[in-house]
């Protein structure tokens, strides 16, 4: 059965066109994954599917009475709430229903009315049966699973980082219970264990999603089946992304050989015109141009940008690329216990724990952003630092990639900024617009350019992957894995570290 019905969408933004006369069905329980180069329109969708964003043309059918839930990690909420009592809004009318329960048994014990006795038990029934008094059980199973219940429940939202405040967002949209979920990016905040908590809770999810990730191990595990964003349209696929990516390439190649076996024969029948289309064999001439007008052609195969990262290296005379005495980071109050570190030069370093635990305070204390609360680091003389910060924040956003990187290398030809942004993975056409209506992970291609044209022989990377396609992840993958320097790497995806770093240091384990 049909939940969603999407027919001849058409939508555009600003110049670059997202999707053209599109069209999907999501069934009852799909479990369904997004996929698509950056800026293709993934998030796009999600906000044309819940109405934050109006196409500008073609229909979105909704099965009737259809409950939707999405995941909004940037919407308003009130700072004074705790976490429970914001985690309870989602019961919010179980509440109003015992609270008419209540004044039906004040009403009952004046009257003595039968019909309120009646209405009063249907009332009751209704709430045993939605477990009602099992609410607070449910929000603590629930928020221990997301790792809320470390942070504390009786917390205040204003008082969360931004990490953890989109973590209680998706605990409440989970507590809802909705028929459908519309999820962009869940596990950008989440740790490995969390993360596990979540597939196993998407997994058991009886309803149907639709879900934007750039973390493809995370979506190969949760999804039954696949839509792919591609020159505009949306191409369905049964099985997980694995699956539905080798029945893409397969697609892709038995095309492939169609178009090129037309492109023989048309070449065939033109040169047959041109030899008789003046002799004795003139009228088959004419026949077989007529045979070529009323030929259908094939679309040629499309090309998308492949990224070529590579980050420059500047040699280094030295045995150590960085050590720490005591070192102890945080703002007001220390983060960790006091780090003694030893880093070889060339070597490659991950740093895991979970989200706001301390691993980005640690990079901007090393990269010398905020200062050290107590203790020492030091650097060989001639140490060259390039550092990727996972905050797409910009000057001015009005400027465009090609703009942004002359503001930042003055000395730098136009063509060499755009040789590098096309290297990141960066459509030329794109590097024209402003960085305001680039998408979240083509900002970072930009981020990653700037990185490319910076001399360096010690690389911090703040959590690189967290918007980017499988392309781009593939790319960087294997500059880190063939770049001399060192390089210290944040990262929640451990399939994407594992087989590129030296050393794992869980910080989790300094934790005060």
């Amino acid at each position: 059965m049909s939940i969603l019905t999407i027919e001849h969408l058409t939508h555009r933004f600003g110049e670059k066109v997202l999707y053209e006369e599109a069209s999907l069905q999501v069934n009852k329980g799909d479990h369904l994954g997004l996929t698509g180069q950056n800026g293709v329109g993934k998030s796009t969708l999600i906000k044309i599917l819940t109405g934050e964003v109006l196409p500008d043309e073609g229909t979105i059918q909704w099965q009737k009475n259809c409950k939707i839930g999405y995941l909004d990690q940037h919407v308003s909420v009130e700072q004074s709430l705790t976490m429970v009592d914001f985690l309870k809004q989602a019961f919010q009318e179980l509440f109003d229903k015992e609270a008419k329960l209540t004044k039906l048994y004040e009403e009952y014990s004046q009257t003595a009315s039968e019909k309120l006795l009646e209405q009063a038990g249907k009332l009751q029934t209704d709430l045993d049966e939605s477990n009602f008094y099992q609410i607070d059980t449910i929000i603590q199973d629930l928020a221990n699973g997301l790792g809320l219940q470390a942070i504390g429940l009786d917390k205040k939202l204003g008082e969360l980082s931004g990490g953890q405040r989109s973590k209680v967002i998706l605990a409440k949209l989970l507590l809802e219970a909705p028929d459908v979920l519309l999820l962009d990016e869940p596990t950008n905040y989440l740790d490995d264990t969390h993360i596990q908590w979540l597939v196993r809770y998407l997994n058991n999810f009886e309803g149907s999603f639709l879900l934007v990730s750039h973390d493809y191990q995370f979506l190969n595990e949760v999804t039954n089946c696949i839509a792919d964003i591609e020159f505009g349209k949306l191409t369905k696929y049964t099985g997980n992304v694995e699956k539905s990516f080798a029945q893409k390439e397969q697609n892709k190649q038995t095309y492939l050989k169609q178009y090129q076996a037309q492109q023989e024969k048309i070449e065939k029948m033109e040169a047959y015109i041109r030899k008789y289309k003046a002799g004795n064999r003139a009228t088959m001439a004419k026949s077989r141009q007529k045979q070529l007008d009323r030929l259908e052609r094939l679309t040629p195969p499309g090309s998308l940008t492949k990224p070529a990262i590579e980050f420059p290296y500047q040699g280094l005379v030295a045995t150590q690329a960085l050590t720490t005495q005591k070192l102890v980071v945080g703002y007001r109050e220390p983060l960790l216990e006091p780090l003694d570190l030893m880093v070889h030069v060339g070597e490659k370093v991950a740093l895991k724990g979970f989200n706001g635990i301390g691993k980005s305070t640690l990079i901007k204390t090393l990269t010398k952003v905020i200062p050290s609360l107590d203790g020492e680091f030091h650097y060989p003389l001639n140490t060259k630092i390039a550092y990727f910060t996972q905050d797409l924040a910009w000057p001015n956003e009005q400027l465009t990639p090609l703009d942004y990187l002359s503001d930042r290398f003055p000395d730098t030809t136009i063509k060499e900024r755009r040789s590098h942004l096309a290297r990141a993975g960066l459509p030329d056409k794109l590097a024209m617009q402003s960085l305001a209506l680039l998408s979240g992970g083509e900002q970072t291609k930009v981020k990653l350019a700037e990185l490319m044209m910076q001399t360096s022989n010690l690389l911090f990377l703040d959590e690189p992957t967290n918007h980017i396609d499988e392309a781009a992840k593939k790319s960087l993958q294997e500059a880190i894995h063939v770049y001399p320097g060192t390089v210290f790497l944040v990262s929640h995806e451990a399939d994407f570290y594992e087989e590129i770093v030296d050393r794992v240091i869980d910080i989790e384990e300094l934790v005060k």
